[in-house]
C-alpha cells in the first residue's frame, strides 16, 4: 500500500495548504514565498559604442551605463548568488532629475523581495550639467536589452536567471525618459510611470508611438509636474489598447520615493495641499503596482482581475483603464484513455490550476495529468488585452491510498522539505520526478525527514511512502 503525496513549487503569495482530493493528499509548497527573497546587490557598467559620455566606467568602448541591480538571493549583501527560482523577469528604473537611485529603496526593497530583478540606471543624475533627456531615455532602453540578454551570458551570476520580460519604470524626469525608451519599442513588457515630467524632446509627442501596456500614477496635489500638463497628457496620448491612470487624491510629486533633499526641497516651494503621508501614498501604488506587475510580467492571468479590483477599491484613489479583463468560458475537454487535457480557445499563455493551485510548468494549451488521478482543473487563457478563464472540469479518480496525518514545513536555508509524519509509519519514503524516476530515497526514522531541494527546479514532484516493493501507481 503506498500514500501519495504530490509536491509543486511555484512562487505566488500564498501560505501553505493541503488538500484531500479523492482520498489522495495534494501538496503545493512554494520554492520560495513571494515577500521571503533576500535582496542582492550587484554593481554593472553597461556600455553604448555608438554614443559617449555616462556615468561610470570599465563598461568598454563608447558611453558608460552604470547600473545598480537589486535581485532575488537566499542571502542579503554585496554579489550573493542568485536565487535558484529559475527565472525572474526585470524592472528598469530610472530616476527622477537631481535624484540618486538611492532614494528609491522603498521600490526595490518592496519588489525584489517579490521575485523580481531591479535594474537602476544611474547615468543623467547632475543638476548642472543639466541632463540629457534623450540619453536617459536611451540609456533605459539598452539597459531593458542588455539585462535581458545577461540571460544567456556565459560567466554572468544572472546567466540563466532572467525571464525574458521587461518593464520599464520611471519617477518624474525618469518617467519622461521611459516614455522615450518605450518610443515604436515592442520588445518591451510594459511601462510605469511615477509622476512623470515632460522632456526635452517631448515626452507627451512620443505617446502615441507607445503600443506595450502602461500604467500611470499621479498625486492629485503635484506642484513640481502638475498633472494636467503632464501626467494625463502622456496617459491620453499613449496608443496601448491597455492603459490605466491613476490619480491618489492629496498624494505628492515626491512621495513615490522616500525622502530626498533635492525632491522635497523642489516640491516644497511648489505644491499645496498635500494630505496624506508618504507611506500612504506609496500603500495606495503598490496596491495597485503589484497585481499589475504580476498579470504583466508573471503573466498571471488572474492578476488582471486583482488589479482591476484594486483599480475599483483602493481608497484615495480616482482611476480610469481601457484594460479589458474578461471571465468569458474558455473551451475545455479532457480524454481518460490518454489522460489529457486541454483547450481550444486561441490565446498568447496558458495557465493551468488544479483545484485553485497552479500547476507550475503547465503553460501550454494541453497538459498531461497522472493517470486516475482526480481534482477539479481549469485553465486560464491570457489574449492581448485581457483574460479568458475556462469552466472548472472536474475528474474523479480512482486511485487507492492511505489517508495519514502529516506535516511539511519548507526550509530556506539550507533548501530543504521537512516531513513529520504524526500517524505511525516504518519504512522506505521517496522523491520522485513527475517521469516516476526516484531521486532520493530514504528510510524513515522516528517519523521524520528531510529531502533538500536546492539542486531541484520548479515543477511537480512526488512523495510516495511505501516498502521497497511497493508499486508505483501515479504515472505521466
Amino acid at each position: 500500500m503506498v500514500i501519495l503525496m504530490k509536491f509543486s513549487f511555484y512562487s505566488i503569495p500564498m501560505t501553505n495548504k493541503i488538500m484531500k482530493v479523492f482520498g489522495t493528499f495534494l501538496l503545493f509548497i512554494p520554492f520560495f514565498f513571494f515577500g521571503q527573497y533576500q535582496i542582492g546587490h550587484s554593481t554593472i557598467t553597461f556600455n553604448d559604442p555608438s554614443r559617449s559620455g555616462g556615468f561610470g566606467s570599465g563598461g568598454g568602448p563608447g558611453r558608460q551605463i552604470q547600473t545598480e541591480i537589486y535581485y532575488p538571493s537566499y542571502t542579503a549583501g554585496e554579489n550573493t548568488p542568485v536565487a535558484n527560482y529559475p527565472d525572474f523577469p526585470v524592472i528598469v528604473f530610472g530616476h527622477g532629475f537631481a535624484m540618486g537611485w538611492d532614494a528609491y529603496q522603498n521600490i526595490w526593497e518592496h519588489l525584489v523581495a517579490q521575485g523580481y530583478i531591479m535594474a537602476f540606471v544611474r547615468t543623467e543624475g547632475s543638476l548642472i550639467p543639466a541632463p540629457s533627456h534623450a540619453d536617459f531615455g536611451d540609456d533605459l532602453a539598452l539597459v531593458a536589452t542588455k539585462m535581458l540578454a545577461l540571460n544567456g551570458t556565459a560567466g554572468s551570476p544572472f546567466n540563466g536567471k532572467v525571464k525574458q520580460k521587461v518593464v520599464i519604470m520611471g519617477h518624474s524626469m525618469g518617467g519622461g525618459a521611459t516614455m522615450l525608451a518605450a518610443e515604436n519599442n515592442p520588445s518591451i513588457s510594459g511601462i510605469v510611470g511615477l509622476a512623470p515630467a515632460e522632456t526635452n524632446p517631448t515626452a507627451i509627442g512620443v505617446c502615441p508611438n507607445i503600443t506595450v501596456p502602461a500604467l500611470i500614477f499621479s498625486g492629485s496635489s503635484d506642484g513640481v509636474t502638475p498633472p494636467a500638463q503632464n501626467h494625463l497628457p502622456m496617459y491620453q496620448g499613449i496608443a496601448s489598447s491597455c492603459k490605466s491612470y491613476v490619480s491618489i487624491t492629496g498624494g505628492a510629486h515626491c512621495y513615490f520615493a522616500n525622502s530626498n533633499f533635492n525632491c522635497d526641497f523642489g516640491e516644497s516651494t511648489s505644491s499645496q495641499g498635500i494630505s496624506i503621508t508618504r507611506a500612504q501614498q506609496q500603500q495606495k501604488t503598490f496596491a495597485i503596482l503589484d497585481p499589475w506587475l504580476q498579470y504583466i510580467l508573471g503573466e498571471d492571468c488572474f492578476g488582471l482581475n486583482e488589479f482591476q479590483t484594486s483599480l475599483a477599491n483602493t481608497a484615495g484613489t480616482v482611476n480610469q483603464s481601457t484594460c479589458s479583463g474578461t471571465t468569458n468560458n474558455a473551451t475545455i475537454y479532457y480524454d481518460p484513455q490518454t489522460s489529457t487535457l486541454w483547450t481550444t480557445t486561441p490565446g498568447v499563455a496558458y495557465q493551468w490550476y488544479v483545484n485553485g493551485q497552479i500547476m507550475l510548468g503547465e503553460t501550454n494549451d494541453t497538459i498531461l495529468i497522472p493517470m486516475d488521478f482526480g481534482g477539479t482543473f481549469t485553465v486560464s487563457v491570457m489574449s492581448a488585452n485581457g483574460c479568458d478563464t475556462s469552466n472548472f472540469i472536474t475528474i474523479q479518480g480512482s486511485i487507492h491510498v492511505i489517508p495519514m496525518d502529516y506535516q511539511v514545513v519548507y526550509i530556506p536555508e539550507p533548501a530543504a522539505i521537512h516531513i513529520t509524519l504524526n500517524t505511525p509509519y516504518s519504512g522506505s519514503i521517496s522523491l520522485q520526478d513527475i517521469q516516476g524516476r526516484t531521486l532520493s530515497k530514504e528510510v524513515l526514522h522516528a517519523n521524520e525527514i528531510e529531502f533538500p531541494c536546492e539542486h531541484l527546479s520548479k515543477g511537480v514532484y512526488f512523495v510516495r511512502l511505501g516498502n521497497d516493493s511497493a508499486k508505483r501507481i501515479v504515472t505521466y
